[in-house]
């Protein structure tokens, strides 16, 4: 019993630079304040359609490939390349639905990011009765792998966009 009183403060603190070590960021949901104002939304007098069709010509002037099958959801992405081995795709996907004012127009950015990374590859041999041997293959492989993605939640970002998009409104 004396031997275990005499080890508890070195497992205790042992158990304490573990748990430190292993820290997490704090779940994203935690930060989630559903505030009533959002930078995410805008409104139009035209109906959904219309102003929709306003939106994507606002993203096609700004370099987007615009995906427009649906008339009151658009999806345009852009694609950037600040370094050779570290690229950028930049998603927006607006939303026009029906309201009292005529329509909100919803909006939601995805940055997702992609680094070049690579791999060596190996080759692997089975001869019978000596077992299997597995050599180094001498090219190695790119690719570029995704890193991570992101909502983008600046409200400075979501004006600039409703603003050229009210300005090619006219309202």
């Amino acid at each position: 019993m004396f031997h275990l009183a005499r080890r508890a403060p070195a497992l205790l603190l042992g158990g304490l630079l573990l748990t430190g070590c292993s820290h997490a960021p704090a779940p994203a949901y935690r930060a989630e304040t559903f505030k009533a104002e959002s930078p995410f939304v805008t409104w139009s007098q035209r109906d959904p359609a219309a102003a929709c069709e306003v939106g994507r010509r606002a993203l096609l002037s700004q370099g987007y490939q615009v995906d427009s099958t649906n008339p009151t959801r658009i999806r345009g992405d852009k694609h950037f390349l600040p370094q050779p081995s570290y690229s950028m795709t930049l998603g927006i996907t607006l939303e026009c639905l029906p309201s009292n004012l005529g329509t909100a127009m919803y909006a939601n950015a995805l940055q997702t990011r992609y680094e070049l990374k690579s791999a060596a590859t190996s080759a692997g041999v089975g001869v019978a009765g000596i077992g299997s041997i597995s050599l180094p293959w001498t090219a190695d492989k790119e690719a570029m792998v995704k890193t991570g993605e992101e909502t983008i939640a600046d409200p400075d970002f979501y004006h600039r966009l409703f603003a050229l998009i009210e300005s090619m409104l006219g309202e």
